[in-house]
């Protein structure tokens, strides 16, 4: 066997040289820096675009959309990609499409120009976000999975908080044109370190171009369907319904198949099962609590707009000081364990928030927002451990793709959820949505007693 050959198989059983590892661990970090920091900062963005593009809310909204919506179609299928062409080539092309696509976007000149650019732009976030656990799973060794995983998260809960501050920054000394022309140089950035990812042999299997297309309109319409439900319900359930009957036609297609691109092989494992409908609830509590909070905040607790900015900020400062934590902790104490005391933490710092009087001082608020942000980060973190540890190395794209798939889907739910309480005119519509937000972190909580009275001694994997 040549040196070259012999080190690829060991990175595949090992992970990466420690030298190796520590670049290409960089490179994945700016990646998602990148795809984190353009979401929060273009939404920003948002009102001067409309003035200088003279266009309505209403219109640079699917700036917004345009992008979230083309991520999330193509999470799966870019998985699908990126086992079969190798996850570098794949991570290079998202990087280079997507620092492309940011220059374009920053040069549009018009509002449909824009949205194409921000089209492509969601094309190359899919493949950057569809490698995640793929890319942590052959760049660390088992040992250190975990401490990668936290990593990652801090990266992205740092992220979360610069993301805002830094678009109004950047607005508040140029055009909203730089916001995309911030993502340039960040890209070549992380261009830099590509060559030291890891070399993962593709499938030789073919691609198949109609689950890919059953995959597409499954997540499209659902989505959407999702997001217009409290504001054009009926014409939103049609889109549910159709929905759910191209998905059942996805799932009897890959059923059949070895390495399915809707990878329910992986839904015939009981840890990924659970870690997943964890995850699943976790992220609608996310989101719930990010849409009715600030409302909550402005019009219940009468908050000024400068102190709501801040006191939300304390949900990802307290994610980013638990990340670096819970990754060591994930490598040697039982997941269900450490997932259920995070969603148990998430829980009780909303609830707190809920019960506290409209007199109270804001430290105590800041201070319940980033125990629930502890609680976010505590739990993410194990969780992720069990998705990436639980799939065989031989499906990491497929649990890549998936496990994005998850986040964006529940997030979208937790949303839509929380407008329909709003749309049904209660007075009190905030404050139901921070409940409403509680209740997912329960059932967080409910998945991860469940998991571990079913598996008290399976270790990480319980």
């Amino acid at each position: 066997m040549s040196e070259a050959k012999t080190a690829r198989a060991a990175d595949a059983i090992e992970g990466l040289p420690t030298g190796r590892r520590r670049k290409a661990a960089f490179a994945l970090g700016v990646g998602l820096m990148l795809s984190v920091l353009d979401a929060s900062m273009s939404n920003v963005a948002l009102p001067s675009i409309a003035k200088d593009l003279n266009e309505s809310a209403a219109s640079v909204v699917w700036i917004s959309n345009a992008y979230g919506l083309t991520v999330a179609m193509m999470l799966m299928p870019m998985a699908a990609i990126g086992e079969r062409i190798g996850f570098k080539v794949l991570f290079r092309f998202g990087l280079l499409l997507f620092t492309c696509a940011s220059m374009a976007s920053a040069l549009a000149p018009t509002l449909p120009l824009l949205l194409v650019c921000r089209v492509s732009q969601g094309l190359g976030g899919a493949a950057i976000m569809c490698l995640f656990g793929a890319l942590v799973r052959h760049i660390y060794p088992p040992n250190l999975i975990g401490r990668g995983i936290g990593w990652n998260a801090m990266t992205v809960a740092v992220s979360s908080v610069m993301g805002p501050s830094l678009g109004a920054f950047i607005l508040s000394i140029a055009s909203w044109h730089w916001i995309f022309a911030f993502n340039i140089p960040v890209g070549f950035l992380a261009l830099l370190g590509v060559k030291y990812l890891p070399d993962v042999a593709p499938l030789k299997s073919r691609f198949d171009w109609v689950s890919a297309l059953l995959s597409m309109t499954t997540i499209g319409l659902l989505i959407i369907g999702i997001d217009f439900l409290a504001t054009y319900t009926w014409q939103a359930l049609i889109l549910i319904v159709l929905s759910v009957c191209v998905g059942i036609l996805l799932i009897r297609r890959s059923s059949a198949q070895a390495a399915p691109l809707f990878p329910v092989d992986l839904f015939r494992i009981p840890a990924m099962r659970f870690a997943l409908a964890a995850s699943s609830s976790t992220f609608s509590a996310q989101m719930a609590t990010f849409v009715s909070l600030p409302f909550y905040l402005l019009t219940t607790l009468q908050r000024p707009q400068i102190t709501v900015g801040v006191l939300l900020a304390g949900w990802p400062v307290g994610a980013a000081m638990i990340a670096a934590i819970a990754g060591p902790l994930s490598d040697r104490f039982p997941v269900a364990i450490l997932s259920g005391i995070g969603a148990a933490a998430m829980a009780l710092g909303l609830t707190l928030i809920a019960l506290m009087p409209a007199s109270v001082d804001n430290t105590w608020l800041f201070m319940a927002m980033m125990l629930a942000g502890v609680g976010f980060g505590f739990f993410q973190t194990p969780n992720n451990r069990v998705l990436i540890g639980a799939a065989p190395r031989n499906r990491a794209g497929a649990l890549g793709g998936l496990q994005a798939t998850t986040r964006v889907f529940s997030q979208t739910f937790g949303g839509a959820v929380v407008a329909m309480v709003f749309s049904m005119g209660f007075s009190i519509g905030p404050l139901l949505g921070v409940w409403v937000a509680i209740c997912f972190a329960l059932v967080a909580v409910s998945v991860n007693v469940i998991r571990y009275r079913q598996a008290p001694h399976s270790g990480q994997n319980g």
